[in-house]
């Protein structure tokens, strides 16, 4: 029988899954985190000038209430609600949608697996 808390939670659609799996992905031997967001740019010229460059995918996870959008620091940046965060760590906890050893750092960030011992 499913949990009813499993069922509350919100799922990706593919789009926004792909977006995420390419943000937390290793960029140039850096391991990005959760807790620090994605990092969006801004519109340099025309009518929008300053203003935060959001695509479409990243859109829709606003709208839905998933992540939520920080100007106060030098670049724009998006942050996951804690619905988004559950619906973050499903996610990650199902091997369909994520490869387990391509994204341990995400995995152990959001307490899914145990951190490796440093001794």
């Amino acid at each position: 029988m499913s949990n009813p808390r499993d069922l509350m939670v919100a799922t990706f659609t593919a789009g926004e899954r792909d977006y995420i799996r390419r943000e937390l992905d290793v960029f140039f031997s850096t391991l990005p985190t959760v807790a620090d967001g994605f990092q969006l740019k801004r519109w340099r010229g025309g009518p929008r000038t300053g203003a935060p460059k959001i695509s479409p995918v990243a859109q829709g996870l606003l709208d839905r209430g998933l992540m939520r959008l920080d100007t106060e620091g030098r670049l724009p940046r998006l942050f996951f609600t804690e619905p988004g965060l559950a619906t973050l760590r499903a996610m990650m906890a199902d091997r369909r949608f994520a490869d387990p050893g391509k994204f341990a750092h995400v995995r152990q960030e959001l307490g899914i697996d145990p951190a490796p011992d440093d001794t």
